[in-house]
């Protein structure tokens, strides 16, 4: 599967938030000014063609349907984002987080009690 644009992306997390929904129920999702129904009935259908959505028909009208969950595409692009920019390293990503994010202690702690666990 190819990685999503940010504008896949963005109905993605509508649509895992809402479970389903019709086009209009995603734009009304949307931040202002609203895109036009055709783009996002289209950002649907190429979804739709990439295999992480489903729907179901009435009539003439669809209702989406996430058929990737959030955790499984995270999981997928997560790894990636470590290949890629950490050299595959977990403990550059920690240390980057810590440098760039400004982590607290009790962030830290909850960290280092999260790697102790597994």
């Amino acid at each position: 599967m190819d990685k999503l644009t940010k504008k896949e992306e963005e109905v993605m997390q509508i649509l895992w938030r809402l479970k389903k929904g019709f086009v209009k129920d995603i734009i009304a999702e949307l931040p202002d000014p609203k895109p036009p129904y055709n783009t996002i009935s289209s950002l649907v259908r190429i979804l739709q063609d990439k295999g992480v959505v489903g729907f179901k028909q009435y009539g003439n009208t669809y209702e989406y349907f996430p058929l990737l969950s959030k955790e499984a595409y995270r999981k997928r692009y997560i790894k990636e984002i470590i290949n890629d920019y950490f050299d595959n390293s977990f403990s550059k990503v920690v240390a980057s987080f810590m440098e760039e994010e400004k982590l607290d202690q009790e962030e830290v702690e909850a960290i280092i009690n999260l790697i102790k666990s597994k």
